[in-house]
């Protein structure tokens, strides 16, 4: 069993910042991508910004020189920092991690339950 836990959710005024961060546990032999995807009211989910193993990564156009991530492979944990927050920024935050397991010669995907972040006055 894989779990994948977000925390560092809240309410936080524009120009604010937040940081994410996510853990994932289980029987984990090692992770690929690892990223994080949002979803707002009415619209479709959306990433944010994923990172291979190797350190390669990739931001939204909307999120580039605002958020970072970052990985800890050895503590199986991404986060995101973000910075000079928008109220576009409200949505609920998704980890996500592809994995393989101990018993899986291919990775499976798994999402984290979300994390709501709200930036407003």
């Amino acid at each position: 069993q894989v779990q994948l836990v977000e925390s560092g959710g809240g309410l936080v005024q524009p120009g604010g910042s937040l940081r994410l961060s996510c853990v994932a546990s289980g029987s984990i032999r090692s992770i690929n991508t690892m990223g994080w995807y949002r979803q707002a009211p009415g619209k479709q989910r959306e990433v944010v910004a994923v990172s291979t193993r190797s350190g390669r990564i990739n931001y939204a156009d909307s999120m580039k020189g605002r958020f970072t991530i970052s990985r800890d492979n050895a503590k199986n944990t991404v986060n995101l920092e973000m910075n000079s927050l928008k109220p576009e920024d409200t949505a609920v935050y998704y980890c996500y991690a592809d994995i393989y397991t101990w018993s899986s010669v291919s990775t499976v995907g798994y999402w984290g339950q979300g994390t709501q972040v709200t930036v407003s006055s």
